[in-house]
Formats: structure tokens, C-alpha cells, sequence
């Protein structure tokens, strides 16, 4: 007799006062998962599902279009590219695998959503958004600790290794933002371990609070499997109040004060350097201007070169970035981007594809929405590091 779908998925069981919750785990890429997610949906024991959903991954499930209402330019105004490009790179990374073994990214909160619509159960959205998991990831580590961050997203994309089934179903000891980084830099598996470990105790808050709202209900919980010892644990020990866990878990640490000086200071040094220059000869000081238009220009605009920009995009870049540079409020990606939104408006097509074309590295620059963004992080990293470049090269012409 063969083995049912739930019957070979980890699943626990855990009775709040009169209240079940049921927790399966799942892989995010598993057609097994999904099997059996609407197996037990459909034994009708269910009186509410609740998913590992946060709103906005939730919205872009029901509503794929959700991309063409977002407002490129209001995006990067608000400093918020760097949050979907991490977005777009993790959904890649599992776009890849999901194409790999024929099935939708995610396919298991579909069934549980398209289930619980159908049956009029009441759904429940369990997990914090990702947007403040990695920024409160970010924003806790050391910088040197960050690279690990940024190598797991670039080598998410980059990669073009094929993974097996059985390697596939090993998911479901992990979880998948985990798993996207940790398995390109193994050695930091410390740094994620305390992620993985907020996301339990706040699904198992949300999860308190479906409990208290819907006394006597049997709950199904569909999580990435490896949230589910964790979950249960907190479930089991945990007697805070949940709202108040809620609050701590999406606040977001403030940033270091001395990081925000730090622009200034460099701004007020370079044109000390300047002044100085021209105080000693205006030869000199003219010949530190154009280093710091070379140099600064230069690697802005071979970041937008790279990215795929327009050549009046590029043009921009040299132009701006030495300029921006000396004005922190705002960078040589705003005004890249801003051209580069004007000469190439994304279509329909181009919403429509981002999570498919960014699966490979040249989606990025064929894509608009995913080459926009691109320009405007490269474009600001040129200038960033012809910042830091013509500033040492000012200090060493004049002391030399």
C-alpha cells in the first residue's frame, strides 16, 4: 500500500487549553509538500489554516501583478532598493529549484490559500515580513559579518548547479532564507541559527493569538519544516504575551549615529583638500578636481555600464556621482535611476517576468525592473568606492 503524502511529511501536534494545533512541516519546492497540505485539508478536521505568509508575500501570491503597482522611483527614493533586491534575489533562488522539479515556487501556501478560500476557512498569516527579517539581520551584525549576507544573494543568483530531488525533500530540515545563504557560506550557520529562531517565536505568538481568538478551533499550520521544532517549543514553554513578543521581534534596532557622520566628515576632508590645494597652486588644485571627477565619475558610471544602463545613463553617472558625493543627501543611484526610468519605463512584460528573468544574471540587465534596480546599487557603489579611492589619492598629492 503506498504511503500517503501527509504520512511521510514531519508533523507535530500540540493542545492548547481546548484548543489543537496541528503544525506540518514542509519544503517550499516540494510537490510532496503541497500533496499533502491539501490531503489534510481535505479531511475537513480543520477549523482555521494558518500559513508562513507575511502580507506582502501573501499579496504576491494572490496577485502576481502586485509588482506593476509599485512605484520604482518611489522605492529607491525611500532607500528601500536594497530590501527588493534581496526580495528578487531569494525568489530567484527558489524560482530556479522550483522550475527544476516542475512545480510553483511556493506551491504548498497556494494549495493552503486556494483550500481555505474554497472551504470559507478563516486564514491566518503567521510570519513576520520579510523585509524587517533582514533588516534586523542586518542591522545586528558586524560589517564584516555582512558579507556573508550579500555572498548567499549573489551567489543565489550566479549559480547554476543542479540539485537533486533527494537534496530538495533535505529542505525540509531547514529553511529556505537559511538555506539561500547558509549553503554558500556554511561557516556562518551562527549567524542565521538566531534568525531562524526570532521567526519561530514570533509564528508562535501569532499562533497564541489565533488560539485566543478562535477558542476550540483545530488549527493547521503549514511552516517551512525547519521552523517546526522550534514553533512547538515556544508553543510549549512559552508564557509571554504575544503582542508583546509581536512588538519586540518587528522592532528595528536605530543604526549607529557615528555612521550617519561619517558622510559629512568625508565631504568636509575632500573640500579641506581642495581649499588646501589651491592654497598651495592652482595647478595643484585643479589637478585634485579633476582626479576626484576621474576617479569618482569613472566607477559610478562602469557601475551603471555593468548594470546594462542606457549610455545616457552612464553619461549621467560620471556627471553626477562627483557631485552627489559631496552632497550625502542624496546619492549618484537616485539620479542614475531616475534617468534610466525616464529612457527605458518598464512594460507589463517586464513585471510580469522579474522573478523568472532574475533567475539567471542576465535577466538582471534585460530586464528594466530588475536592471533599475541593478543600476541604481552598482552606479552607488562606484561612487561609494571612487569616493573613499579619490579621497586617499587628495590626501596622499598633499602630503606628498
Amino acid at each position: 500500500m503506498n504511503e500517503l503524502p501527509a504520512e511521510s511529511q514531519p508533523i507535530e501536534e500540540i493542545q492548547i487549553n481546548d484548543t489543537k494545533i496541528t503544525i506540518l512541516g514542509t519544503a517550499h519546492v516540494s510537490k510532496a509538500s503541497a500533496d499533502a497540505v491539501t490531503e489534510l485539508i481535505e479531511t475537513n478536521q480543520f477549523d482555521v489554516i494558518a500559513i508562513e505568509l507575511c502580507d506582502s508575500r501573501y499579496k504576491s501570491i494572490v496577485n502576481p501583478n502586485s509588482l506593476a503597482e509599485m512605484d520604482l522611483f518611489e522605492v529607491i527614493k525611500t532607500k528601500k532598493a536594497s530590501m527588493v533586491a534581496a526580495s528578487l534575489a531569494l525568489g530567484a533562488y527558489q524560482q530556479r529549484l522550483a522550475e527544476q522539479f516542475e512545480v510553483q515556487p511556493g506551491q504548498e501556501m497556494r494549495v493552503a490559500i486556494e483550500l481555505a478560500e474554497q472551504k470559507d476557512l478563516p486564514l491566518e498569516l503567521i510570519d513576520r515580513d520579510v523585509g524587517i527579517t533582514l533588516k534586523r539581520l542586518y542591522r545586528n551584525i558586524p560589517w564584516w559579518r555582512k558579507l556573508y549576507v550579500i555572498s548567499g544573494l549573489i551567489a543565489s543568483v550566479v549559480t547554476n548547479e543542479k540539485v537533486t530531488e533527494e537534496e530538495i525533500e533535505k529542505l525540509k530540515t531547514g529553511d529556505m532564507l537559511e538555506n539561500t545563504f547558509a549553503q554558500f557560506a556554511t561557516s556562518a550557520y551562527d549567524l542565521f541559527s538566531p534568525l531562524i529562531a526570532e521567526r519561530d517565536q514570533f509564528m508562535s505568538a501569532k499562533l497564541r493569538q489565533a488560539v485566543d481568538k478562535r477558542k476550540g478551533k483545530n488549527i493547521l499550520a503549514v511552516v517551512g519544516a525547519g521552523h517546526l521544532a522550534g514553533i512547538k517549543e515556544e508553543l510549549s514553554n512559552g508564557n509571554a504575551v504575544p503582542q508583546d513578543t509581536i512588538n519586540e521581534l518587528t522592532h528595528l534596532p536605530k543604526g549607529s549615529n557615528v555612521g550617519k557622520f561619517i558622510p559629512w566628515i568625508i565631504v568636509a576632508l575632500v573640500l579641506s583638500g581642495f581649499a588646501f590645494g589651491f592654497s598651495k597652486s592652482t595647478d595643484l588644485g585643479w589637478s585634485l578636481v579633476v582626479n576626484w571627477i576621474l576617479i569618482n565619475g569613472g566607477l559610478s558610471a562602469l557601475g551603471a555600464a555593468i548594470a546594462g544602463a542606457h549610455i545616457l545613463t552612464v553619461i549621467t553617472a560620471f556627471l553626477a556621482a562627483p557631485l552627489t558625493s559631496l552632497n550625502p543627501a542624496i546619492g549618484a543611484g537616485v539620479v542614475t535611476s531616475a534617468v534610466e526610468l525616464y529612457l527605458r519605463k518598464p512594460t507589463i512584460k517586464d513585471f510580469e517576468n522579474v522573478r523568472v528573468d532574475t533567475t539567471k544574471l542576465s535577466g538582471w540587465r534585460s530586464n528594466r525592473v530588475a536592471r533599475l534596480i541593478l543600476v541604481f546599487l552598482l552606479s552607488t557603489l562606484g561612487s561609494v568606492f571612487g569616493t573613499y579611492i579619490a579621497g586617499f589619492q587628495i590626501f596622499d598629492a598633499l602630503v606628498n
